[in-house]
């Protein structure tokens, strides 16, 4: 093995993730190589800062202090609905240029064309359905109050 063959196993004889033989073989290695030997030393000093720095995360206080502002929760509220409304529109713009397409189109039998105005229909009545269920309990929910 050469030099830079042996420069690859270095993070691997740090974190001893080298089988018996290569870490016998990159140790007689080290033996005659001042420049692996001192790059080694050199590895272990960073592996060893770099494993005490922990990341410090926000305390939970801080957190809670910054969703519970009203411009915050206004922000996300309104981001929220008008990314809401504009996917609607899309929706709906894109589904009546399919349902066009499909109409005017002579290759697709009046029996497939049926079908898949059926299935749309029945799509479009079930997510009215379960939006209108879901306002419904929204207003009912007794526990929407309570701080979690």
């Amino acid at each position: 093995m050469t030099c830079p063959e042996y420069k690859d196993l270095m993070m691997g004889y740090l974190d001893d993730e080298l089988d018996r033989q290569q870490k016998n073989q990159f140790e007689q290695h080290l033996k005659s190589c001042k420049d692996c030997s001192a790059e080694l030393q050199q590895f272990k000093k960073l592996k060893k800062i770099t494993d005490s720095v922990a990341l410090a995360e926000p305390e939970d206080v801080i957190w809670e202090n910054y969703w519970s502002g009203v411009y915050n929760r206004l922000e996300r509220g309104i981001g929220w609905i008008m990314m809401s409304i504009a996917g609607i529109a899309l929706l709906i713009y894109c589904g009546f240029k399919a349902i066009e397409h499909l109409i005017e189109d002579p290759s697709i039998s009046i029996a497939l064309k049926i079908t898949i105005l059926a299935f749309i229909v029945g799509l479009a009545i079930l997510f009215v359905s379960a939006l209108r269920e879901k306002l419904y309990f929204r207003k009912k929910d007794r526990y929407k109050n309570v701080r979690r």
